[in-house]
Protein backbone atom coordinates (compact mmCIF):
# COMPACT_ATOMS: atom_id res chain seq x y z
CA UNK A 1 0.00 0.00 0.00
CA UNK A 2 1.83 3.16 -1.12
CA UNK A 3 1.49 6.18 1.13
CA UNK A 4 2.74 9.75 0.90
CA UNK A 5 5.92 11.06 2.49
CA UNK A 6 3.76 12.68 5.17
CA UNK A 7 2.77 9.24 6.49
CA UNK A 8 4.61 8.58 9.74
CA UNK A 9 3.37 5.54 11.67
CA UNK A 10 4.04 5.55 15.39
CA UNK A 11 2.06 2.84 17.22
CA UNK A 12 2.41 3.51 20.94
CA UNK A 13 -0.69 2.22 22.73
CA UNK A 14 0.21 -1.37 21.92
CA UNK A 15 3.34 -0.96 24.05
CA UNK A 16 1.22 -0.66 27.19
CA UNK A 17 0.53 -4.36 27.05
CA UNK A 18 -2.37 -6.76 27.54
CA UNK A 19 -3.87 -5.05 30.61
CA UNK A 20 -4.98 -2.14 28.45
CA UNK A 21 -6.43 -3.72 25.29
CA UNK A 22 -7.37 -6.96 23.56
CA UNK A 23 -6.41 -7.91 20.00
CA UNK A 24 -9.56 -8.38 17.90
CA UNK A 25 -10.53 -9.12 14.32
CA UNK A 26 -12.72 -6.80 12.24
CA UNK A 27 -16.08 -7.97 10.98
CA UNK A 28 -16.30 -9.28 7.42
CA UNK A 29 -18.90 -7.08 5.77
CA UNK A 30 -20.91 -8.22 2.74
CA UNK A 31 -20.23 -5.01 0.84
CA UNK A 32 -18.17 -1.83 1.05
CA UNK A 33 -19.50 1.38 -0.50
CA UNK A 34 -17.60 4.54 0.32
CA UNK A 35 -19.94 7.32 1.42
CA UNK A 36 -17.52 9.86 2.87
CA UNK A 37 -13.75 10.37 2.68
CA UNK A 38 -12.05 13.21 4.56
CA UNK A 39 -9.45 14.32 2.04
CA UNK A 40 -8.26 17.30 4.11
CA UNK A 41 -7.31 15.22 7.10
CA UNK A 42 -6.06 12.32 5.00
CA UNK A 43 -3.45 14.75 3.70
CA UNK A 44 -2.46 15.66 7.26
CA UNK A 45 -1.58 12.04 8.03
CA UNK A 46 -0.17 11.02 4.66
CA UNK A 47 -3.05 8.84 3.49
CA UNK A 48 -4.37 11.11 0.73
CA UNK A 49 -2.59 9.12 -1.99
CA UNK A 50 -4.54 5.91 -1.34
CA UNK A 51 -6.55 4.70 -4.32
CA UNK A 52 -10.26 3.98 -3.82
CA UNK A 53 -9.51 0.24 -3.49
CA UNK A 54 -6.67 0.86 -1.05
CA UNK A 55 -8.92 3.12 1.00
CA UNK A 56 -11.55 0.40 1.29
CA UNK A 57 -8.92 -2.19 2.14
CA UNK A 58 -7.84 0.03 5.01
CA UNK A 59 -11.16 1.42 6.25
CA UNK A 60 -13.69 -1.28 5.39
CA UNK A 61 -11.58 -4.44 5.61
CA UNK A 62 -9.05 -2.98 8.05
CA UNK A 63 -5.97 -4.46 6.51
CA UNK A 64 -3.06 -3.09 8.58
CA UNK A 65 -1.41 0.12 7.45
CA UNK A 66 2.33 -0.15 6.63
CA UNK A 67 4.56 -0.44 9.72
CA UNK A 68 1.64 0.26 12.00
CA UNK A 69 -0.35 -1.87 14.43
CA UNK A 70 -0.37 -5.49 13.23
CA UNK A 71 -3.88 -6.05 14.62
CA UNK A 72 -6.79 -3.91 15.86
CA UNK A 73 -7.00 -3.38 19.62
CA UNK A 74 -10.27 -3.17 21.57
CA UNK A 75 -9.36 -0.93 24.46
CA UNK A 76 -10.38 -1.65 28.03
CA UNK A 77 -12.21 0.93 30.12
CA UNK A 78 -15.02 1.39 32.62
CA UNK A 79 -17.20 4.44 33.15
CA UNK A 80 -19.98 6.29 34.87
CA UNK A 81 -23.03 6.30 32.60
CA UNK A 82 -25.48 8.95 33.72
CA UNK A 83 -23.40 8.98 36.91
CA UNK A 84 -23.93 5.27 37.62
CA UNK A 85 -20.76 3.21 37.56
CA UNK A 86 -20.57 0.44 34.96
CA UNK A 87 -17.63 -1.99 35.08
CA UNK A 88 -18.94 -4.03 32.15
CA UNK A 89 -18.01 -1.80 29.25
CA UNK A 90 -15.08 -1.23 26.91
CA UNK A 91 -14.70 -0.98 23.14
CA UNK A 92 -17.86 -2.90 22.30
CA UNK A 93 -18.20 -1.98 18.63
CA UNK A 94 -14.91 -0.34 17.79
CA UNK A 95 -11.16 -0.62 18.09
CA UNK A 96 -7.94 1.29 17.76
CA UNK A 97 -6.74 0.62 14.21
CA UNK A 98 -3.56 2.69 13.87
CA UNK A 99 -1.55 5.56 15.33
CA UNK A 100 0.40 8.07 13.28
CA UNK A 101 1.95 11.52 13.47
CA UNK A 102 0.24 14.64 12.18
CA UNK A 103 1.83 16.17 9.07
CA UNK A 104 4.53 13.52 9.02
CA UNK A 105 6.59 15.24 11.69
CA UNK A 106 8.29 13.43 14.55
CA UNK A 107 7.08 16.21 16.85
CA UNK A 108 3.59 16.32 15.36
CA UNK A 109 0.61 15.27 17.42
CA UNK A 110 0.14 11.54 17.80
CA UNK A 111 -3.26 10.83 16.24
CA UNK A 112 -5.37 7.70 16.42
CA UNK A 113 -7.51 6.04 13.80
CA UNK A 114 -10.32 4.33 15.65
CA UNK A 115 -13.56 2.76 14.53
CA UNK A 116 -17.25 2.64 15.31
CA UNK A 117 -19.32 -0.24 13.99
CA UNK A 118 -16.40 -2.53 13.09
CA UNK A 119 -17.77 -5.67 14.71
CA UNK A 120 -18.05 -7.49 17.99
CA UNK A 121 -15.35 -7.51 20.65
CA UNK A 122 -15.05 -9.05 24.14
CA UNK A 123 -16.98 -6.00 25.39
CA UNK A 124 -19.96 -6.17 23.04
CA UNK A 125 -22.12 -7.91 25.63
CA UNK A 126 -25.39 -8.49 23.76
CA UNK A 127 -24.72 -5.92 21.04
CA UNK A 128 -24.06 -6.71 17.39
CA UNK A 129 -21.00 -4.43 17.20
CA UNK A 130 -22.50 -2.54 14.27
CA UNK A 131 -23.32 1.10 13.48
CA UNK A 132 -26.37 2.24 11.60
CA UNK A 133 -25.75 4.23 8.45
CA UNK A 134 -27.88 7.00 9.92
CA UNK A 135 -25.63 7.10 12.98
CA UNK A 136 -22.59 7.39 10.72
CA UNK A 137 -24.16 10.20 8.69
CA UNK A 138 -25.07 12.08 11.87
CA UNK A 139 -21.52 11.82 13.22
CA UNK A 140 -19.96 13.08 9.99
CA UNK A 141 -22.24 16.14 10.06
CA UNK A 142 -21.56 16.79 13.76
CA UNK A 143 -17.78 16.70 13.45
CA UNK A 144 -17.76 18.83 10.32
CA UNK A 145 -19.80 21.61 11.91
CA UNK A 146 -18.04 21.46 15.28
CA UNK A 147 -14.68 21.79 13.58
CA UNK A 148 -16.00 24.78 11.61
CA UNK A 149 -17.16 26.41 14.86
CA UNK A 150 -13.77 26.01 16.53
CA UNK A 151 -14.63 23.14 18.88
CA UNK A 152 -11.83 20.63 19.58
CA UNK A 153 -13.30 17.49 18.08
CA UNK A 154 -12.45 14.15 16.58
CA UNK A 155 -12.62 14.14 12.79
CA UNK A 156 -14.83 11.78 10.83
CA UNK A 157 -12.25 10.21 8.53
CA UNK A 158 -14.17 7.61 6.55
CA UNK A 159 -17.74 6.32 6.31
CA UNK A 160 -18.42 3.09 4.47
CA UNK A 161 -21.82 1.48 3.97
CA UNK A 162 -21.50 -2.22 4.75
CA UNK A 163 -24.59 -3.88 3.29
CA UNK A 164 -26.16 -5.37 6.40
CA UNK A 165 -29.67 -4.84 7.73
CA UNK A 166 -29.77 -3.91 11.41
CA UNK A 167 -32.55 -4.05 13.95
CA UNK A 168 -32.77 -1.14 16.36
CA UNK A 169 -35.50 -0.53 18.95
CA UNK A 170 -35.31 3.26 18.71
CA UNK A 171 -35.59 3.78 14.94
CA UNK A 172 -37.42 2.19 11.99
CA UNK A 173 -35.93 -1.22 11.27
CA UNK A 174 -34.43 -2.96 9.48
CA UNK A 175 -32.01 -0.12 8.77
CA UNK A 176 -28.81 0.18 6.79
CA UNK A 177 -25.38 -0.37 8.33
CA UNK A 178 -22.02 1.36 8.17
CA UNK A 179 -18.55 1.47 9.65
CA UNK A 180 -17.06 4.82 10.66
CA UNK A 181 -13.38 5.58 11.12
CA UNK A 182 -12.55 8.63 13.18
CA UNK A 183 -9.28 10.46 13.59
CA UNK A 184 -8.74 11.58 17.16
CA UNK A 185 -6.13 12.92 19.51
CA UNK A 186 -5.83 9.88 21.80
CA UNK A 187 -8.16 7.03 22.62
CA UNK A 188 -7.35 7.33 26.36
CA UNK A 189 -10.56 8.13 28.21
CA UNK A 190 -11.30 9.06 31.79
CA UNK A 191 -12.79 5.56 31.91
CA UNK A 192 -9.44 4.04 30.96
CA UNK A 193 -8.09 5.24 34.29
CA UNK A 194 -11.28 4.24 36.07
CA UNK A 195 -10.92 0.60 35.11
CA UNK A 196 -7.52 0.28 36.72
CA UNK A 197 -8.57 2.27 39.78
CA UNK A 198 -11.61 0.01 40.18
CA UNK A 199 -9.32 -3.01 40.11
CA UNK A 200 -7.01 -1.29 42.62
CA UNK A 201 -4.10 -1.43 40.20
CA UNK A 202 -2.04 1.48 41.45
CA UNK A 203 0.82 0.32 39.25
CA UNK A 204 -1.28 0.51 36.07
CA UNK A 205 -2.72 3.91 36.97
CA UNK A 206 0.85 5.14 37.36
CA UNK A 207 1.93 3.53 34.11
CA UNK A 208 -0.96 5.16 32.25
CA UNK A 209 -0.12 8.57 33.75
CA UNK A 210 3.47 8.21 32.52
CA UNK A 211 2.21 7.15 29.07
CA UNK A 212 -0.16 10.13 28.76
CA UNK A 213 2.47 12.64 29.89
CA UNK A 214 5.11 11.29 27.52
CA UNK A 215 2.86 11.38 24.46
CA UNK A 216 0.41 14.22 25.06
CA UNK A 217 1.68 16.45 27.88
CA UNK A 218 5.47 16.57 27.60
CA UNK A 219 5.44 19.93 29.39
CA UNK A 220 4.18 18.26 32.57
CA UNK A 221 6.95 17.45 34.99
CA UNK A 222 7.38 16.05 38.47
CA UNK A 223 9.94 14.33 40.62
CA UNK A 224 7.68 11.39 41.42
CA UNK A 225 4.41 9.85 40.30
CA UNK A 226 2.39 11.81 42.88
CA UNK A 227 3.62 15.17 41.59
CA UNK A 228 3.15 14.03 38.01
CA UNK A 229 -0.43 12.98 38.74
CA UNK A 230 -1.47 16.33 40.21
CA UNK A 231 0.31 18.25 37.46
CA UNK A 232 -1.33 16.11 34.80
CA UNK A 233 -4.76 16.66 36.33
CA UNK A 234 -4.23 20.42 36.18
CA UNK A 235 -3.26 20.19 32.51
CA UNK A 236 -6.23 17.96 31.65
CA UNK A 237 -8.56 20.42 33.40
CA UNK A 238 -7.21 23.30 31.29
CA UNK A 239 -7.96 21.50 28.03
CA UNK A 240 -11.30 20.15 29.26
CA UNK A 241 -12.50 23.57 30.41
CA UNK A 242 -11.54 24.96 27.00
CA UNK A 243 -13.53 22.25 25.22
CA UNK A 244 -16.58 22.81 27.42
CA UNK A 245 -16.49 26.55 26.81
CA UNK A 246 -16.31 25.96 23.05
CA UNK A 247 -19.30 23.57 23.24
CA UNK A 248 -21.36 26.21 24.98
CA UNK A 249 -20.39 28.98 22.56
CA UNK A 250 -21.30 26.68 19.67
CA UNK A 251 -24.71 25.93 21.20
CA UNK A 252 -23.85 22.24 21.21
CA UNK A 253 -25.45 19.60 23.44
CA UNK A 254 -23.43 16.38 23.57
CA UNK A 255 -26.19 14.25 25.05
CA UNK A 256 -24.17 11.51 26.78
CA UNK A 257 -21.47 13.09 28.93
CA UNK A 258 -20.44 9.84 30.56
CA UNK A 259 -16.90 9.42 31.85
CA UNK A 260 -16.14 6.91 29.11
CA UNK A 261 -16.99 9.65 26.60
CA UNK A 262 -14.40 12.06 28.02
CA UNK A 263 -10.95 12.16 26.42
CA UNK A 264 -7.79 13.10 28.37
CA UNK A 265 -6.87 15.69 25.72
CA UNK A 266 -10.03 17.77 25.99
CA UNK A 267 -11.24 16.64 22.59
CA UNK A 268 -14.92 16.03 21.97
CA UNK A 269 -15.89 12.69 20.41
CA UNK A 270 -18.57 10.01 20.08
CA UNK A 271 -21.70 11.70 18.75
CA UNK A 272 -24.86 9.75 19.42
CA UNK A 273 -27.99 11.72 20.37
CA UNK A 274 -26.36 15.15 20.07
CA UNK A 275 -28.26 18.30 19.19
CA UNK A 276 -27.45 21.91 18.32
CA UNK A 277 -29.55 24.55 20.06
CA UNK A 278 -32.41 25.99 18.04
CA UNK A 279 -32.45 28.93 20.50
CA UNK A 280 -30.97 29.85 23.86
CA UNK A 281 -32.44 27.31 26.28
CA UNK A 282 -30.40 26.01 29.24
CA UNK A 283 -32.87 23.15 29.73
CA UNK A 284 -32.57 21.84 26.18
CA UNK A 285 -31.60 18.13 26.12
CA UNK A 286 -30.29 15.98 23.31
CA UNK A 287 -31.00 12.42 24.41
CA UNK A 288 -34.62 11.28 24.51
CA UNK A 289 -33.70 9.03 27.44
CA UNK A 290 -32.24 11.87 29.55
CA UNK A 291 -35.49 12.24 31.45
CA UNK A 292 -33.96 14.25 34.31
CA UNK A 293 -32.06 16.63 32.07
CA UNK A 294 -28.75 15.57 33.61
CA UNK A 295 -26.86 16.53 30.46
CA UNK A 296 -29.02 19.47 29.39
CA UNK A 297 -27.26 22.35 27.66
CA UNK A 298 -26.97 24.51 30.76
CA UNK A 299 -25.82 21.62 32.95
CA UNK A 300 -22.94 20.51 30.73
CA UNK A 301 -20.24 22.40 32.69
CA UNK A 302 -21.50 20.81 35.91
CA UNK A 303 -21.49 17.36 34.30
CA UNK A 304 -17.96 17.83 32.97
CA UNK A 305 -16.73 18.94 36.40
CA UNK A 306 -18.32 15.87 37.99
CA UNK A 307 -16.45 13.72 35.48
CA UNK A 308 -13.18 15.48 36.32
CA UNK A 309 -13.80 14.66 39.97
CA UNK A 310 -14.02 10.97 39.04
CA UNK A 311 -10.71 11.22 37.18
CA UNK A 312 -9.16 12.88 40.23
CA UNK A 313 -10.45 9.97 42.29
CA UNK A 314 -8.42 7.62 40.11
CA UNK A 315 -5.30 9.75 40.54
CA UNK A 316 -5.83 9.58 44.32
CA UNK A 317 -4.38 6.08 44.18
CA UNK A 318 -0.96 7.61 43.54
CA UNK A 319 -1.34 11.14 44.95
CA UNK A 320 -2.49 12.88 48.11
CA UNK A 321 -5.95 14.44 47.99
CA UNK A 322 -4.99 18.08 48.65
CA UNK A 323 -3.16 18.87 45.36
CA UNK A 324 -5.92 17.11 43.41
CA UNK A 325 -8.59 19.25 45.10
CA UNK A 326 -6.53 22.36 44.38
CA UNK A 327 -6.39 21.36 40.73
CA UNK A 328 -10.14 20.77 40.60
CA UNK A 329 -10.75 24.21 42.09
CA UNK A 330 -9.24 25.81 38.99
CA UNK A 331 -11.99 24.53 36.70
CA UNK A 332 -14.61 27.16 37.51
CA UNK A 333 -12.44 30.15 36.65
CA UNK A 334 -10.92 28.45 33.61
CA UNK A 335 -14.37 27.62 32.29
CA UNK A 336 -15.91 31.05 32.94
CA UNK A 337 -13.01 32.91 31.37
CA UNK A 338 -12.91 30.40 28.52
CA UNK A 339 -16.60 30.79 27.79
CA UNK A 340 -16.37 34.58 27.74
CA UNK A 341 -13.42 34.43 25.33
CA UNK A 342 -15.19 31.81 23.19
CA UNK A 343 -18.25 34.06 22.84
CA UNK A 344 -16.02 36.98 21.83
CA UNK A 345 -14.26 34.84 19.24
CA UNK A 346 -17.55 33.47 17.94
CA UNK A 347 -18.48 37.09 17.27
CA UNK A 348 -15.29 37.51 15.24
CA UNK A 349 -13.76 39.96 17.72
CA UNK A 350 -10.37 40.35 19.36
CA UNK A 351 -10.58 39.18 22.98
CA UNK A 352 -9.72 41.61 25.76
CA UNK A 353 -9.11 40.89 29.45
CA UNK A 354 -11.38 38.24 31.01
CA UNK A 355 -13.64 40.76 32.84
CA UNK A 356 -14.22 42.72 29.63
CA UNK A 357 -14.94 39.56 27.68
CA UNK A 358 -17.32 38.51 30.44
CA UNK A 359 -19.32 41.73 30.19
CA UNK A 360 -19.90 41.23 26.48
CA UNK A 361 -20.72 37.55 26.92
CA UNK A 362 -23.30 38.42 29.59
CA UNK A 363 -25.13 40.96 27.43
CA UNK A 364 -24.98 38.56 24.47
CA UNK A 365 -26.64 35.79 26.50
CA UNK A 366 -29.26 38.25 27.78
CA UNK A 367 -30.05 39.40 24.27
CA UNK A 368 -30.30 35.81 23.07
CA UNK A 369 -32.63 34.93 25.95
CA UNK A 370 -34.91 37.89 25.28
CA UNK A 371 -35.03 37.08 21.59
CA UNK A 372 -37.42 34.27 22.44
CA UNK A 373 -38.53 31.57 20.03
CA UNK A 374 -37.87 33.66 16.92
CA UNK A 375 -34.15 34.27 17.50
CA UNK A 376 -32.17 31.17 16.64
CA UNK A 377 -28.73 30.60 18.13
CA UNK A 378 -26.56 30.30 15.04
CA UNK A 379 -28.13 33.16 13.03
CA UNK A 380 -27.36 35.56 15.90
CA UNK A 381 -23.61 34.83 15.69
CA UNK A 382 -23.77 34.88 11.89
CA UNK A 383 -25.46 38.27 11.76
CA UNK A 384 -23.10 39.90 14.25
CA UNK A 385 -19.85 38.24 13.19
CA UNK A 386 -17.33 41.06 13.12
CA UNK A 387 -19.18 43.09 15.73
CA UNK A 388 -20.17 46.62 14.80
CA UNK A 389 -18.54 46.15 11.40
CA UNK A 390 -21.47 43.87 10.60
CA UNK A 391 -24.17 46.08 12.03
CA UNK A 392 -25.33 47.29 8.58
CA UNK A 393 -25.62 43.68 7.40
CA UNK A 394 -27.43 42.56 10.57
CA UNK A 395 -29.81 45.49 10.56
CA UNK A 396 -30.78 44.96 6.92
CA UNK A 397 -31.18 41.20 7.17
CA UNK A 398 -34.16 38.94 7.79
CA UNK A 399 -33.94 39.35 11.57
CA UNK A 400 -33.97 43.15 11.60
CA UNK A 401 -37.02 43.37 13.87
CA UNK A 402 -35.49 41.09 16.48
CA UNK A 403 -32.57 43.44 17.02
CA UNK A 404 -34.66 46.51 17.85
CA UNK A 405 -34.93 45.82 21.58
CA UNK A 406 -33.45 47.21 24.77
CA UNK A 407 -31.36 44.06 25.26
CA UNK A 408 -29.87 44.41 21.80
CA UNK A 409 -29.16 48.08 22.30
CA UNK A 410 -27.11 47.06 25.36
CA UNK A 411 -25.41 44.40 23.28
CA UNK A 412 -24.47 46.91 20.58
CA UNK A 413 -23.11 49.22 23.23
CA UNK A 414 -20.99 46.36 24.54
CA UNK A 415 -19.57 45.78 21.07
CA UNK A 416 -18.07 49.28 21.04
CA UNK A 417 -15.15 48.14 23.20
CA UNK A 418 -14.06 45.44 20.74
CA UNK A 419 -12.24 45.42 17.42
CA UNK A 420 -12.97 43.05 14.58
CA UNK A 421 -10.43 40.23 14.46
CA UNK A 422 -9.17 39.51 10.93
CA UNK A 423 -11.65 41.80 9.13
CA UNK A 424 -10.86 40.10 5.82
CA UNK A 425 -13.07 37.21 6.91
CA UNK A 426 -16.11 39.42 6.43
CA UNK A 427 -15.36 39.60 2.71
CA UNK A 428 -15.86 35.86 2.27
CA UNK A 429 -18.78 34.87 0.06
CA UNK A 430 -20.28 32.98 3.00
CA UNK A 431 -21.46 36.26 4.54
CA UNK A 432 -23.33 37.20 1.38
CA UNK A 433 -25.83 34.46 2.27
CA UNK A 434 -28.93 35.42 4.23
CA UNK A 435 -28.63 32.37 6.47
CA UNK A 436 -25.72 30.54 8.15
CA UNK A 437 -24.98 26.85 8.21
CA UNK A 438 -27.02 25.32 11.02
CA UNK A 439 -27.54 21.68 11.89
CA UNK A 440 -30.90 21.40 13.57
CA UNK A 441 -32.67 18.11 14.11
CA UNK A 442 -35.22 18.62 11.36
CA UNK A 443 -32.56 19.18 8.70
CA UNK A 444 -30.64 16.05 9.70
CA UNK A 445 -33.86 14.06 9.49
CA UNK A 446 -34.62 15.46 6.02
CA UNK A 447 -31.12 14.57 4.81
CA UNK A 448 -31.59 11.05 6.13
CA UNK A 449 -35.01 10.63 4.47
CA UNK A 450 -33.43 11.36 1.08
CA UNK A 451 -30.79 8.68 1.74
CA UNK A 452 -33.11 6.10 3.27
CA UNK A 453 -35.94 6.37 0.77
CA UNK A 454 -34.18 7.26 -2.48
CA UNK A 455 -30.48 6.62 -1.84
CA UNK A 456 -30.06 10.28 -2.71
CA UNK A 457 -26.88 11.71 -1.17
CA UNK A 458 -27.22 15.13 -2.79
CA UNK A 459 -28.41 16.95 0.32
CA UNK A 460 -25.75 15.29 2.49
CA UNK A 461 -22.97 16.22 0.09
CA UNK A 462 -24.30 19.77 -0.25
CA UNK A 463 -24.43 20.11 3.53
CA UNK A 464 -20.83 18.95 3.94
CA UNK A 465 -19.77 21.40 1.21
CA UNK A 466 -21.74 24.23 2.82
CA UNK A 467 -20.16 23.58 6.20
CA UNK A 468 -16.79 23.57 4.46
CA UNK A 469 -17.54 27.07 3.14
CA UNK A 470 -18.40 28.18 6.68
CA UNK A 471 -15.17 26.67 7.99
CA UNK A 472 -13.13 28.64 5.47
CA UNK A 473 -14.97 31.88 6.22
CA UNK A 474 -14.91 31.65 10.00
CA UNK A 475 -11.33 30.33 10.09
CA UNK A 476 -11.53 29.38 13.77
CA UNK A 477 -8.89 27.31 15.49
CA UNK A 478 -9.83 24.76 18.11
Amino acid sequence: MPVSTAYRPDPQFVKLGPEFADPVAPAAFPQATLRYRNGRWAAHVGLDTLTPDEWLNAFARFQPLPDNQPQPLATRYHGHQFQTYNPDIGDGRGFLFAQLREDGEATGRLLDLGTKGSGQTPYSRFGDGRLTLKGGVREVLATELLEALGVPTSKSFSLVETGEQLERPDEPSPTRSSVLTRLSWSNVRFGTFQRHAYLDRRDLVGELIEHVIALYYPEVGGVDIAEKASSLLRAVIVRTAHMTARWMAAGFVHGVLNTDNMNINGESFDYGPYRFLPKNDPNFTAAYFDHQGLYAFGRQPQAVFWNLQQLAGCFALVCEQEPLVEALNTFGTLYRDGLAEAIVRRLGLKPLAPPDNGVLAAVAFKALAEGGEALRWEPFFFDWFGGLASAPRALQGPRLGLYDTEAFRAFRTGLEAFETERPERLQHAYFANPEPQELLYEEIEAIWVDIAERDDWTAFEAKVAGIGEAREALAFTS
